[in-house]
Order: C-alpha cells, then structure tokens, then sequence
C-alpha cells in the first residue's frame, strides 16, 4: 500500500481510465506522453493499457 494516498496509481493496471485524472497522471508518467496523446490512443485502440503502450510505441517508430 502507498504512503502517500494522494499519488494514486489506477485500481486496475489492465485498463486505463482517462476520466480519472489520477489515473490520467500515472499512465501519461509511465509511457511519457502528453493527456492528449494517451487519449488519442485509448480512442483508437480502446482501454486495454497494452494495446494502448503498443500503439503509443508503434507512434514513436514513425516519427
């Protein structure tokens, strides 16, 4: 359990949620993406947070 109940990672680590800006936090610190970049992806791909850094990914080999 976290010390600190304000740094909050997400309930499910299988699945983002970017209605929760806490959860928004976490994953944009993981993959190291922008909120909107991490939302572009979870609306192309869905919520799947692997499908999501697979897709992130692949973005960053194209450019």
């Amino acid at each position: 359990m976290a010390d600190n109940l304000q740094d909050r990672g997400p309930q499910d680590r299988a699945r983002i949620n970017v209605n929760e800006p806490h959860e928004v936090a976490y994953w944009t610190d993981k993959f190291g993406v922008s909120a909107d970049q991490l939302r572009n992806a979870v609306t192309d791909v869905g919520v799947s947070a692997d499908a999501v850094e697979q897709a992130l990914a692949s973005r960053r080999d194209k450019v």
